[in-house]
């Protein structure tokens, strides 16, 4: 089954016939314009990549909007993530609901570039864990190892802003 009609199938199941609203986006060069997200749009889309990861690996994620230097996601998971590494990009993280751990520094266990500047890897030596939940934001800066931690029948849904930062 293609994609589009397991996500339409997904749709439907979350919220009936009426597909999730799409974020509303800010006609570009508009005086007083800018791109606008309620709860209830961003609860909704959660509840949607639920689905998709449950239909699929356990996570799923959405770009809502890109921009020249940073963009806005949206993101849930089920299971532990790998470790991510990234050169130019900040990640900025709240949490929208849930908890889970935040695994950051230390140094990459199984590292393997997949991209310029983007690393993955298995798990981090010596890492800082804190426990984050629902409302609580957390900057980790470009450069800095970092991996979600989700145990059990935990989950976790958060607003996620990549931001590129001069080095």
């Amino acid at each position: 089954m293609e994609i589009d009609k397991v996500s339409a199938q997904i749709l439907r199941s979350v919220l009936g016939d009426e597909p999730a609203p799409k974020p509303k986006a800010a006609k570009r060069g508009e005086p007083g314009s800018a791109d606008h997200w309620t709860p209830a749009v961003l609860l909704e889309r959660g509840a949607y990549l639920r689905q998709m990861a449950r239909a699929g690996s356990g996570e799923a994620s959405e770009t809502l909007r890109e921009y020249p230097q940073h963009r806005v996601m949206l993101s849930f998971r089920s299971r532990n993530g790998e470790v991510e590494v990234h050169e130019k990009f900040a990640d900025v993280f709240l949490v929208l609901s849930g908890a889970a751990t935040l695994v950051t520094g230390g140094t990459v266990v199984g590292a393997r570039v997949l991209a310029p500047g983007e690393t993955r890897g298995d798990s981090i030596a010596g890492g800082c864990a804190q426990e984050l939940r629902q409302g609580e934001l957390i900057h980790v800066p470009a450069g800095t190892p970092h991996q979600f931690l989700v145990s059990g029948d935990k989950t976790i849904t958060s607003l996620v802003l990549k931001i590129q930062e001069a080095l």
